[in-house]
């Protein structure tokens, strides 16, 4: 399921295999993010981050590029904390202009604030360029 934002959620709670248990997936130019947590063989959760690229050579095919990231439980609180840290250092050294209305907390769910308005978008198809 795809919302708006361009984020798509997957729940493998009912996989027989429990490898992969939840997925999250953002869109974000030519670039897609892949967030998702797998199963040990010890039923121990852990966190995968993949960046995925479309690449085209010079035949005109293409292939994916993809760089990932194994996060485990015992490391989740020191990188929260120093992605909050650098967000931080970010906001507050980027022109107000380049950052946006408010920084990023990276413990809020989702990454919204609670009173914070929806924005709207228009569906625009390839045609109607």
């Amino acid at each position: 399921m795809e919302s708006a934002d361009n984020k798509e959620e997957v729940d493998y709670s009912d996989s027989k295999f429990r490898q992969e248990i939840h997925s999250k997936v953002i869109r974000a130019g030519k670039r897609t993010y892949f967030f998702d947590v797998k199963s040990t063989r010890n039923d121990e959760y852990y966190l995968t981050i993949t960046e995925s690229k479309k690449r085209f050579d010079d035949n005109g095919k293409f292939n994916y590029e993809k760089h990932k990231i194994f996060l485990y439980k015992e490391d989740f609180e020191k990188f929260i904390g120093s992605l909050q840290e650098v967000f931080d250092f970010i906001y507050s050294k980027q022109p107000k202009e380049d950052r946006g209305d408010r920084a990023v907390d990276v413990t809020e769910k989702d990454g919204f604030e609670e009173n914070e308005p929806i924005k709207k978008y228009t569906n625009v198809e390839f045609e109607d360029i």
